[in-house]
């Protein structure tokens, strides 16, 4: 199943430039942001590099992760994706190329 976009996020897509505001920087910040509150550690101490599964990411935390990816960005990922890109970066590219996908393909990242 193909990620979409809600109208909301397609609608905020206004300006050429809108697509490259969510590099991929943007968004591993926003995950290790999130990361943090559910594991209930300092986001300092959560490496981009390091693997979900070391951390001890489990179905429950990465489930309310997919709720905040979507309720943010409008993006509906399988629920494998975490797991399918178990690390900060991977996860953030995949995500910056699934929302420059959803707004139309534009991407100027």
């Amino acid at each position: 199943m193909a990620p979409v976009a809600s109208s909301a996020v397609a609608g905020a897509i206004a300006s050429p430039g809108a697509v490259a505001e969510h590099d991929a920087r943007y968004f591993r910040n926003w995950l290790i942001t999130r990361l943090s509150e559910y594991l209930q550690r300092p986001a300092e101490e959560i490496g981009s590099r390091t693997p979900f599964a070391e951390y001890g990411l489990d179905s429950v935390a990465a489930l309310s992760l997919y709720g905040d990816i979507e309720e943010e960005f409008g993006l509906y990922l399988e629920p494998t994706v975490a797991w399918d890109h178990p690390t900060a970066d991977a996860l953030a590219r995949h995500l910056r190329d699934e929302f420059a996908k959803a707004c139309g393909g534009r991407r100027e990242v």
